[in-house]
């Protein structure tokens, strides 16, 4: 059974930081290209970050200088560290693994920007 659990999440101020894991059992962790989504109400999914096999990282124009996603293969976990967050980073992010044909999700983490 594949399982990815995401946490982390939590209420900040703008400004703030916050830290999201990803915990995946059940998968080679190694060999999948791992990312993080985030889902605002009333907006469709959306891509945050995603980070190859070989560490090659991609973000969303909207989080580049704040975000990084990194990942540990020994701990099978990605990271992302949220930076200088705004209102408009309120969400629930996701954790999503991929590798050839298969797709995996995490059931999300609740991330809130507000003073």
């Amino acid at each position: 059974q594949v399982l990815l659990v995401e946490s982390g999440g939590g209420l900040v101020q703008p400004g703030g930081s916050l830290r999201l894991s990803c915990a995946a059992s059940g998968i080679i962790f190694r060999i999948h290209t791992m990312g993080w989504y985030r889902q605002a109400p009333g907006n469709e999914r959306e891509l945050v970050a995603t980070i190859t096999m070989g560490g090659v990282t991609n973000y969303a124009e909207s989080v580049k200088g704040r975000f990084t996603i990194s990942r540990d293969n020994a701990k099978n976990t990605v990271y992302l560290q949220m930076n200088s967050l705004k209102p408009e980073d309120t969400a629930v992010y996701y954790c999503n693994a991929y590798y050839s044909s298969s797709i995996f999700w995490g059931k999300g983490t609740l991330v809130t920007v507000s003073s």
